[in-house]
């Protein structure tokens, strides 16, 4: 195990915890015995207390006991950023079962393909996508849906602004459980707790960019211990107020702004979909003092045309993961807030963070370096050989956050873990290089590196380049089929709006080639109006990657057509 990032460790704190050896549900529980009247949740201007959303979380627990839910069993929550999610989240879990988040964007097919998998019964839904829960219903297992409207928490006065979609009430076609009136149908009675730190607790599945998604197994002791070291990390207190922008059914929308706030009995700011608009007005006027986001939120942010003008001094951590931040975008949102943008690292399999820049030290474009109790290693792809600093390799990690397994698939279990020195470790399939100070930073997938008349082209690298382009909003890289070169490098880019037809995209070339390798620079342009993204934001590279390989299957070559 390599510790020569021990040096630059915070000062104030251990190398490793102590985590509380209590179900997860405790931590709300406490956090409403210490702060009953205390607003635990905001909701474009609704205020929930500690006390009311405990109270709602026990409801929840007795309905789905009454509906034959027991110890193990699988409850899905697919459902957008609303107080159903964090009561449904919590009330699964304080009912000795295990939560299945499921992303709401997932089509009626996928959302089959992980309610077959995970053997879900019970499921947790809003009004405007229930559809096409219904329309697939009788092909699955699900015993019982539970439908909630967003207007079940919207204040009749919000104070930010509420995406239109949200104000409608959908007409239902039948009559499934509704959210409202299975609450109140209630007494907080839950049943006897069951379960253990030991036992699973949530079956978060991977996203399948790289193929089939695969559920992964966490207990409640993985889940506590990454939601511990965020807050801890993150010099979280109770007086302080998380901003809520990413989803809550991805790892790190969870952990870091919903879990750890709550478990040092903080604020949750809440808002459903992403608003450049609504999150600046949440700074200024809720005071927000922690926000955790993804790169294309803080290009967003930036891009706003009176950004300069905008309060936010409130905020006193910034920082997320998914992909590296342009040294160019740090260098200006640092010029405009005196903040240093913290990135990190983690996987659905590790339930968020293995990684995490020291926030008074950290380094842009780089994941930092390993979490509380990490032991973080980069191996050769070939041979398996642990590497030395400045060698690009597997990044490999083995800590208390790394998941128990995949949801039965012993062979991919097989697959995902080997051994060194005793210790389990999770191949993480990201090519990684450490410096000698024990920071890491990511190079690529190992799937997305383009190979470029040999020579191996990260597209993160190059994205990085490309963003001091000062016409650049965003910008996509991905490898496209060359007969001659293997691949070519193509650039899909998003332009300011002050840039749009100011610019062409042989210019943008021109500039390219002479701000990197000959090798590197995109001989490829597309100018486009938006990147295609996940629902958790995330660019999807490989769906312009396919777009690519469809395109020139049907009209050749880029060369033969000139």
């Amino acid at each position: 195990m390599n510790t020569a990032h021990f040096k630059f460790w915070p000062k104030r704190l251990p190398y490793e915890l102590d985590y509380p050896q209590v179900p997860l549900f405790e931590f709300l529980e406490t956090s409403a015995r210490r702060y009953p009247d205390k607003p635990a949740l905001i909701y474009y201007g609704k205020r929930i207390s500690y006390r009311e959303l405990w109270e709602a979380v026990e409801r929840t627990a007795t309905a789905l006991y009454d509906m034959g839910i027991r110890k193990g069993d699988r409850v899905a929550l697919y459902l957008q950023n609303t107080p159903h999610f964090i009561i449904g989240y919590f009330g699964i879990m304080r009912a000795n079962a295990v939560v299945v988040p499921i992303n709401p964007m997932l089509t009626e097919h996928e959302l089959k393909v992980l309610l077959d998998d995970s053997g879900t019964t019970v499921l947790i839904t809003t009004s405007d996508i229930y559809g096409r829960v219904r329309n697939i219903r009788a092909e699955t297992g699900l015993q019982e849906v539970i439908v909630g409207e967003y207007s079940d928490y919207l204040p009749e006065e919000p104070e930010l602004p509420v995406p239109g979609p949200m104000q409608t009430t959908v007409a239902l076609e039948d009559t499934p459980r509704r959210w409202l009136e299975t609450l109140n149908a209630y007494a907080p009675a839950p049943p006897a707790v069951e379960v253990t730190t030991d036992d699973m607790a949530m079956l978060p599945y991977t996203s399948g960019s790289t193929g089939i998604p695969k559920g992964c197994i966490h207990t409640h002791a993985t889940i506590i211990s990454n939601t511990v070291s965020s807050a801890v990390w993150h010099n979280m207190v109770s007086s302080g107020i998380a901003l809520a922008t990413l989803p809550l059914f991805h790892v790190t929308g969870l952990i870091h702004s919903m879990l750890a706030p709550i478990y040092v009995g903080g604020t949750i700011v809440l808002l459903t979909r992403w608003d450049r608009e609504a999150a600046l007005t949440a700074i200024e006027k809720y005071r927000c003092t922690v926000w955790t986001n993804i790169t294309t939120m803080v290009v967003d942010i930036l891009n706003h045309p009176d950004i300069a003008k905008r309060d936010l001094s409130s905020l006193m951590i910034m920082g997320g993961g998914g992909a590296p931040l342009p040294e160019a975008v740090g260098q200006k949102l640092y010029e405009l807030t005196g903040l240093k943008y913290v990135e990190g690292y983690g996987m659905t399999e590790t339930i968020s963070q293995t990684h995490f820049n020291p926030p008074d030290r950290p380094k842009l474009q780089c994941i930092g370096i390993p979490d509380f109790g990490v032991d973080a290693r980069i191996i050769d792809l070939d041979t398996g050989e642990e590497l030395p600093p400045g060698r690009e390799g597997e990044l490999i990690v083995s800590g208390p956050e790394v998941m128990k397994g995949y949801w039965n698939r012993p062979k991919d279990n097989e697959e995902a873990f080997i051994e060194k020195e005793g210790k389990r470790f999770l191949r993480t399939g990201d090519i990684c290089k450490m410096d000698e100070e024990g920071y890491f930073y990511i190079v690529d997938r190992s799937k997305r590196m383009i190979n470029a008349a040999g020579f191996k082209v990260w597209p993160t690298e190059v994205e990085a380049v490309l963003y001091k382009h000062p016409a650049v909003a965003e910008v996509c890289v991905v490898g496209v089929p060359d007969p001659v070169r293997v691949e070519n490098v193509k650039a899909f880019v998003v332009l300011r709006q002050e840039y749009q037809g100011k610019i062409t995209e042989e210019d943008f070339i021109n500039w390219a080639k002479e701000n990197m390798a000959a090798y590197r620079y995109p001989r490829i342009v597309e100018f486009v109006s938006q990147l295609p993204k996940s629902g958790t934001g995330k660019i999807q590279w490989k769906q312009l990657q396919q777009m690519e390989k469809e395109r020139i299957a049907k009209d050749g070559y880029y060369w033969m057509k000139k």
